[in-house]
């Protein structure tokens, strides 16, 4: 087996080792409950909240205003329930985007069937909504206007400021699943307008297993998970303390060093889209401009994304792709179609997302091994003939 070089960390990303340092003693000798009332519990229950004032640094909020969940997921179905549930509003409408992770659009899908209404906002081809649009849509009924701050699968990042103006000025609240963006470039909840945010930590070093929602002070939505007055009576369920500690000090690292990271990446991120565009009939996928630090993303005409996948792995590249397989059927991703993309071009996916493990050799590693994993794929296709795809023949 070759060299190793992981290139999906929008996927999830290493544990960083200061980050285990300090989640160790709240699994051993610090075990207390921090809800609990004798000295024991006040290390646990100080740690819990330091951990929540550096995750709201992080944000631009204030410590009052987060909350900690067990994951981004589990935040963006707290922030989309809860706020239909809270609105007094008889018909209730919301506005979300065609590109949403599936934690938003299966929930959304969901409470259609409870008789709320939803429009999903169309895209452009690189993946950015219409504000013009998003305006036409809203409603006396709409609740809530839920925008990914940044896409997972392309990196276009949203005119996350302008919309949540749009949302205030409306009266309107905004949500944001910020999972991709937290960590790896700058929010200010304040400044964008934000009343509703989702984070989850192991895509910026913590653990898988622990997220937070930010929720503006003053807004009011109901809990998702009932039981004990945890988290200010709004979130049940005894604090993972070594977990949350672990959320807190990755927060502290990567306010640290994203001025850094975000230049870093951007450059490495350049060049693996220079080198793989040099590939005769591959083209970027999400804008030029615009996109997260280290997310590369592309269409390669006439190969599957699961092959490439396969083979780059074989090749010491770990990537993945925006099409999945279920139940025997390929289908390509609902992001790819949703930006303008034919079938038959978007099942040629490729993701590269790049994180602080990658350097330099590891793109130099990317690009020798790309060429040759996509040549011997397409030598195979049984839709590539005479150095093209057969759609392209005529050309």
């Amino acid at each position: 087996m070759p060299k190793l070089v992981y290139a999906d960390n929008a996927a999830t990303a290493r544990v960083l080792p200061q980050v285990l340092e300090a989640m160790l003693p709240y699994f051993g000798e610090e075990y207390a409950n921090p809800s609990s009332l004798y000295p024991f519990a006040y290390k646990a229950k100080n740690a819990v909240e330091a951990a929540r004032e550096k995750v709201a640094a992080l944000l631009g909020a204030t410590a009052r205003e987060i909350y900690f969940t067990s994951c981004g997921s589990e935040a963006d179905n707290w922030a989309i329930k809860g706020a239909v549930l809270a609105s007094k509003k008889e018909k209730k409408h919301i506005i979300t985007t065609a590109i949403e992770h599936h934690a938003v659009l299966h929930t959304c899908q969901y409470l259609e069937k409870k008789g709320v209404e939803v429009t999903y906002l169309g895209v452009d081809e690189t993946g950015v909504i219409s504000l013009d649009e998003l305006k036409a849509a809203i409603r006396p009924e709409t609740v809530l206007i839920s925008v990914m701050f940044a896409n997972n699968e392309i990196g276009s990042i949203q005119p996350i400021k302008e919309i949540g103006a749009i949302a205030r000025e409306h009266g309107i609240l905004f949500h944001t699943d910020a999972v991709q963006a937290a960590g790896h470039i700058p929010i200010d909840v304040a400044e964008m307008n934000i009343d509703l945010l989702a984070l989850s930590g192991h895509k910026f070093g913590a653990p898988k297993g622990i997220g937070a929602m930010y929720i503006r002070k003053g807004v009011l939505i109901d809990p998702l998970i009932h039981g004990g007055g945890h988290e200010r009576g709004r979130r049940a369920g005894t604090e993972n303390v070594p977990y949350t500690v672990g959320l807190g000090v990755a927060a502290e690292i990567a306010m640290e060093k994203m001025p850094g990271e975000m230049e870093r990446l951007s450059k490495l991120r350049d060049r693996l889209i220079e080198g793989a565009l040099k590939l005769p009939y591959t083209f970027l996928t999400g804008p030029q401009e615009n996109r997260l630090p280290g997310l590369a993303s592309f269409c390669i005409e006439g190969i599957e994304g699961e092959a490439l996948l396969l083979n780059l792995y074989n090749a010491g590249v770990c990537a993945s792709s925006g099409s999945a397989c279920s139940s025997g059927d390929l289908d390509p991703s609902h992001v790819l179609l949703a930006i303008g993309l034919p079938h038959h071009v978007a099942h040629g996916s490729l993701r590269l997302s790049l994180g602080e493990v990658n350097t330099e050799e590891d793109v130099d590693h990317i690009l020798e091994a790309l060429p040759q994993v996509v040549s011997k794929l397409r030598s195979m296709s049984p839709v590539w003939e005479n150095g093209k795809p057969m759609w392209h023949l005529e050309d």
